[in-house]
């Protein structure tokens, strides 16, 4: 099931479920066997939104070898966790505003576990129990203000920071899917959650020892080598196998 969050015609923000011939309205809750009602429209006809709406966003850093060795770093000893605020996401097709602050932003293509039940000290066997889906995520860092800062949370925290896209997918058990970052139309990143370090169930139940994990919270989860710019007028695309495509074009304050 693909689940929408959109805009439609007459302004009103709602959950749909994506099908083949349109978006539905979604009946019931989003988090409890949520099932499609009437017909609303074609999905070219309608404006989509980030597909939820976090109270956290947990990002996990240097979770791929690959990545670990571009950067010249070690390999973290458990899974290493920072958070981006609420306010840095965006939606399908909306801009990546480079900020006046920084002089180098990254994309970073990253596949997203959306929460789906409330956990806490959730145990590693369990923790596909507490998944609602997955979708894509733009972990986008101003990299030389995360070299000059010495902590992540100004570089990786400006509005527009966090697109996440096009739709929740809720029938994928994403432990064996290919993640592709272009630029242009240019593949910067090629890599598979095959190659986490920590992998998904490692990840779900490290965070909820540290917090409580609440229905569409998101955990990003870390990103493949190949990380690197992005220039006024560039068009993104993060392309994760089995959820489809999260494009985003990039603009200057």
């Amino acid at each position: 099931m693909k689940i929408v969050r959109f805009v439609s015609s007459d302004g009103r923000t709602a959950y749909g479920i994506l099908q083949q011939d349109g978006v539905y309205a979604l009946e019931g809750n989003i988090y409890a066997k949520p099932r499609p009602g009437r017909l609303i429209g074609p999905r070219d006809a309608l404006t989509l939104l980030a597909p939820c709406e976090p109270g956290k966003i947990v990002a996990i850093g240097q979770n791929y070898y690959d990545h670990v060795a571009e950067h010249g770093a070690e390999v973290p000893r458990e899974p290493l966790m920072f958070l981006k605020p609420p306010s840095s996401i965006v939606g399908p097709e909306d801009p990546i505003v480079l900020p006046r602050q920084s002089n180098r932003v990254d994309h970073e293509a990253e596949l997203v576990a959306v929460i789906g039940r409330r956990g806490r000290h959730i145990s590693r066997e369990s923790a596909w129990d507490y998944l609602l889906g997955f979708t894509c995520g733009n972990d986008v860092t101003a990299r030389d203000l995360q070299a000059a800062d010495g902590q992540w949370a100004r570089s990786k925290g400006f509005d527009t920071f966090c697109p996440l896209g096009p739709w929740i997918e809720t029938d994928l058990h994403a432990t064996d899917v290919e993640i592709v970052a272009r630029v242009n139309g240019e593949t910067r990143q090629r890599g598979n959650s095959r190659e986490m370090i920590y992998d998904l169930p490692s990840l779900i139940s490290h965070v909820s020892s540290v917090m409580t994990l609440e229905p569409g919270d998101v955990v990003l989860t870390g990103t493949p080598a190949g990380v690197g710019p992005l220039l006024p007028g560039d068009v993104v695309e993060i392309e994760i196998e089995g959820i489809g495509v999260l494009r985003n074009p990039v603009v200057t304050q």
